[in-house]
C-alpha cells in the first residue's frame, strides 16, 4: 500500500448508560440499551429529512478498540478457534469502524434517541446512512 492517511472527523458521540466495553453486550440485539446520539452543531443541518421511526445505519470509531490484532477467538470463547478479524464482528481490527442498525425513537434539536446500540458511553459517529429498502 502507498502509506496515504485519511482523516475522519467525528460528526458526533453516542451518550449511553454503557460505561466499559465489558458492560457492553456483543450485538444490539443481544439486549443493548437504547441511547442518544449527540451530533455538533456543525453537523445539525445533515438531520434534516430523520424522523421518529426511521432505521438509520450508525457508522461508529471504536476508541477504546485494539487495532493491533489481525486474529482472535470468536466473542471472546476461547472454544472456538482463532479466526481472521475480517471474518467477525469485533471491534478490535486495524480500522475499529462500526456498524449499527438502529431504529430512531425521538428526536430533540440536534439529538437522536436510537437503540437499541451496544456502543459505549462516549464513542464517536463518524456518519450516518438510511437503511435502503430491499430492492
Amino acid at each position: 500500500m502507498n502509506g496515504t492517511m485519511y482523516a475522519i472527523e467525528p460528526i458526533g458521540l453516542i451518550r449511553s448508560e454503557l460505561a466499559t466495553r465489558g458492560a457492553a453486550p456483543h450485538q444490539g440485539r443481544e439486549g443493548a440499551p437504547n441511547a442518544w446520539l449527540e451530533v455538533d452543531s456543525r453537523f445539525a443541518e445533515g438531520l434534516d429529512g430523520i424522523a421518529v421511526g426511521d432505521e438509520i445505519i450508525l457508522i461508529t470509531w471504536f476508541h477504546k478498540a485494539r487495532r493491533d490484532l489481525l486474529k482472535l477467538h470468536p466473542r471472546r470463547d476461547m472454544n472456538r478457534p482463532l479466526t481472521g478479524v475480517f471474518k467477525t464482528r469485533s471491534p478490535d481490527r486495524p480500522n475499529p469502524l462500526g456498524l449499527h442498525r438502529v431504529k430512531v425513537l425521538e428526536i430533540s434539536g440536534n439529538r437522536l434517541k436510537v437503540g437499541p446500540i451496544e456502543a459505549i458511553d462516549g464513542t464517536p459517529v463518524v456518519d450516518i446512512k438510511p437503511v435502503l429498502p430491499h430492492s
